[in-house]
């Protein structure tokens, strides 16, 4: 019961939208995959073909590492309340930081966050939907505050300084340039 699509309906543009959590994907040519969920109101969609997330400070900076070798994304939803549904999006992504005028173009969609590492803009090439019968139901409570809690705490010098040590490289050692070179 799966099904192919070349762009992102209105009804499809909705269910994103709903979605309180997503899955990010990504690998480079070797080392490990990535799958990491995403979650605050961190993603927009711009376009049929084109979607705009808000990567936060974490602990690791994988996709950024990946997408500067492999430029391939796929993102996934569940639907955990409502309607059974899965949906993945499949493209190609690029990464901007700060220094970046693409960073500014679309840094304005999203609330102010002292953690905002990155903007990821994916060009979506295509949409699968499934049915998702064997997603469990699980309720929605709140949104954690912890991270923004956490970076508001830091500032942005020393969230500069905690990426200098956890966010330059992968865990296989490929650069981030979350930095200026």
């Amino acid at each position: 019961m799966s099904y192919f699509y070349t762009h992102i309906s209105p009804e499809i543009k909705d269910f994103i939208k709903e979605q309180h959590i997503f899955f990010v994907g990504t690998a480079a040519s070797d080392g490990r995959i990535n799958i990491s969920p995403k979650g605050h109101d961190s993603l927009r969609v711009l376009s049929p073909n084109k979607i705009v997330w808000l990567n936060l400070t974490g602990s690791g900076n994988e996709t950024a590492a990946h997408l500067l070798q492999q430029n391939r994304m796929t993102i996934m939803f569940c639907a955990f309340e409502g309607k059974p549904l899965i949906l993945r999006l499949y493209g190609s992504a690029k990464i901007y930081h700060e220094r970046d005028a693409e960073f500014h173009k679309h840094i304005g969609l999203f609330e102010k966050n002292t953690g905002s590492r990155q903007i990821i803009v994916m060009n979506v090439d295509s949409l699968q939907t499934s049915c998702g019968y064997s997603i469990p139901f699980m309720d929605f409570k709140e949104e954690r505050g912890m991270l923004n809690s956490w970076s508001e705490k830091q500032g942005k010098t020393r969230i500069e300084n905690y990426w200098k040590e956890k966010n330059t490289t992968s865990i296989d050692g490929f650069e981030t340039k979350i930095l200026k070179d």
